[in-house]
């Protein structure tokens, strides 16, 4: 198998081409060696390489999943692999090495994938943008002076470029279906705790953060799901039960869906013209396809919502820097945390409990109402960003001031983080270009644990509007 011949299949497609004898898992994880020492130069996607075991691996009995034989990268981002480093994009972090796998990584294997490595994130997910002090920054395979998006977005570039079909990906404000819409790709930020990470997660974040996988094809990131979405044993609140495989409702009709879509931001500013446009052009595509598609906002205090959740997600972020000292077994010394990250870990050391549990009541209550919103749609569409892909460097969490970081984020990312808070399943598909060649992502988000209803759109989108024959210009 030739590295483009690999780089044409989707993850499923690859495993059947492995099931049927025409190629093998060690040709498939040589292609993808070979991609990633083809692009990995310029993208900077994949940070750890465990090649020679990623080929032990192909060579051994592989679990009998649906993605058998399929290469897979994993973000260096709370995600325990055996014997590999968990940096989080941070000097701090820099010599930790795992000495077991963590539980979702257990389930990624009996999926059948084969491990090639970790990819790019900035320091502890924090920003949208994949830079780091450690780890340099990670490059948009459409054009490499523009960001992939964070903080997945080493995982983005590798599945963007052809590197590997899928790749994990996780998302506490934005982070699955952020690199998604800065890449093209396919992303699937399900509802809470739909793919589990406990025991290893702590509650990620209050229940804010969600692991997945960004992909190229809808129906990988359904196979994904259904691979690895069975609830934990003994989790006090594993997530309703679906009806049946998702992968399966990627292929039926989504019927008529009563759909609104909006461009209003927290601040009040608008987006840009280019993703109003892109906007309103999907709008009547959907409407074309027989929906009910209406302009309307959700209707939610945005200002009250984001305060709310301040003190919370501070609180929570010292507790987990408060695990990773006892870890590292010190303090970190002036030098070892970005500018952004030493900001959020003082302010988050000065939250009281009062301070924190009063924070997540009133965001319990304000949640309440983005959940009644949905009463009366099935699916609510807005863009991924206000504007188009921003240029490496725009945000900056090295070299910047922290307020102006969050400044910028604000203006690029206005739409995503309610449905963190809230729980509920958004999708980011790549429909549109910007004039310049950008990918632009339309984010759609469902009712309360409502994947199925998202995955019969995409494939009802996928079908109509198909996004497989675009391809960046760094590609295979």
């Amino acid at each position: 198998m030739t590295p483009e011949e690999y780089a044409a299949l989707d993850g499923l497609g690859l495993a059947e081409a492995i099931r049927k004898g025409q190629t093998t898992p060690l040709e498939a994880v040589d292609a993808a060696i070979a991609i990633i020492e083809r692009r990995n130069p310029v993208l900077n996607a994949v940070v750890h390489q465990a090649f020679d075991e990623a080929r032990r691996q192909a060579l051994g009995d592989l679990p009998d999943g649906p993605f058998r034989g399929v290469p897979f990268l994993i973000k260096d981002l709370a995600m325990p692999v055996a014997g590999w480093p968990r940096t989080s994009g941070s000097r701090f972090a820099r010599h930790i090495v795992d000495r077991q796998d963590g539980g979702l990584t257990a389930r990624y294997r009996r999926a059948g994938v084969i491990p090639l490595g970790k990819t790019n994130t900035p320091e502890y997910g924090i920003t949208g943008t994949t830079e780091s002090a450690l780890l340099g920054p990670c490059r948009n395979p459409w054009n490499p002076d523009h960001i992939a998006g964070g903080s997945s977005g080493g995982s983005a570039a590798a599945v963007a470029s052809g590197m590997v079909p899928l790749a994990h990906a996780s998302d506490g404000r934005g982070s699955i279906r952020i690199p998604a819409a800065c890449c093209g790709l396919v992303g699937m930020k399900g509802a809470r705790d739909r793919v589990p990470n406990l025991p290893d997660g702590f509650d990620y974040a209050a229940g804010f953060v969600v692991d997945h996988v960004v992909s190229r094809t809808v129906r990988d990131s359904a196979a994904m799901m259904d691979a690895t979405d069975a609830p934990e044993p003994d989790s006090p609140y594993p997530a309703p039960p679906k009806a049946g495989p998702y992968l399966d409702e990627v292929g039926r009709a989504p019927g008529r869906l009563r759909i609104t879509w909006s461009s209003e931001t927290a601040s009040g500013r608008p987006i840009d013209p280019q993703i109003q446009a892109a906007l309103e052009r999907t709008a009547d595509l959907l409407r074309r396809l027989g929906h009910d598609v209406v302009e309307q906002g959700l209707g939610i205090d945005y200002r009250a919502l984001y305060a709310a959740r301040g003190p919370v997600s501070g609180a929570n972020f010292a507790a987990g820097m408060a695990r990773l000292i006892e870890e590292v077994g010190r303090e970190p010394e002036p030098d070892e945390l970005e500018p952004l990250t030493w900001a959020s870990l003082k302010g988050g050391r000065k939250v009281t409990g009062e301070m924190a549990l009063r924070s997540l009541q009133e965001l319990r209550m304000l949640n309440r109402a983005t959940l009644a919103a949905f009463r009366d749609r099935d699916v609510h569409l807005t863009p991924v960003l206000g504007t188009p892909v921003p240029e490496i460097g725009f945000i900056d969490p090295v070299n910047l001031e922290p307020r102006e970081v969050n400044r910028r984020q604000g203006q690029v990312f206005p739409f995503t983080p309610p449905f963190n808070f809230s729980g509920q399943p958004s999708l980011s598909l790549p429909l549109e270009t910007t004039a310049d060649g950008l990918p632009v992502g339309m984010m759609f988000t469902a009712r309360y644990a409502d994947e199925a209803t998202l995955f019969r759109l995409a494939g009802q989108l996928e079908r109509e509007a198909p996004w497989a024959g675009r391809r960046p210009g760094l590609w295979a």
